[in-house]
């Protein structure tokens, strides 16, 4: 199969393969769950007014909210899933970008290990002590930025 057949054309392809594209198509999805999760809240609590009011004859005050219960923990219950569903669609969106990122970023994480594993196999000796001789700690005046030791603090002077 030739993935170039514009018969054979996926309409999604184009967004997946573009995590820019992904993002804004979950950001177009997420705004209509997130008016339809404003329109459901509205439902809720209009339900739970209505279902709260409605007494019968014989029922005591807290009768009317026990029968409603079970139909406000199910409308609950689905605005939590639409709540859960946006806050996944952004982090969906995150993670597009990030594995973008992260292939973009592999070949420089590969060479630079290659190289680590290159100067661990054939260590080089260090140049910087065999080029310079220790000097004698106390031929120098510390001052307030040179190394100090306990025994000569009162030796300090001040700026």
């Amino acid at each position: 199969m030739n993935s170039d057949d514009p018969t054979n054309h996926a309409p999604l392809r184009d967004v997946a393969q573009n995590s820019a594209a992904t993002a804004r198509y979950l950001a177009g999805i997420q705004r209509v769950l997130l008016d339809i999760g404003a329109s459901l809240e509205v439902l809720e609590r209009e339900t739970r007014v209505h279902l709260r009011d409605t007494h019968v004859e014989g029922d005591r005050f807290y009768h009317a909210r026990l029968r409603a219960r079970p139909v406000e923990r199910a409308l609950n219950s689905l605005l939590r899933d639409i709540k859960d569903l946006t806050s996944g669609m952004e982090k969906a969106a995150y993670k597009r970008k990030s594995f973008d990122d992260g292939v973009k970023n592999l070949p420089q994480k590969r060479r630079e290990k290659q190289l680590e594993k290159e100067r661990k196999r054939n260590p080089q000796p260090l140049q910087a002590a065999q080029e310079k001789p220790q000097q004698d700690v106390q031929g120098q005046d510390p001052g307030y930025s040179g190394p100090t030791s306990i025994y000569n603090l009162g030796k300090r002077e001040s700026a």
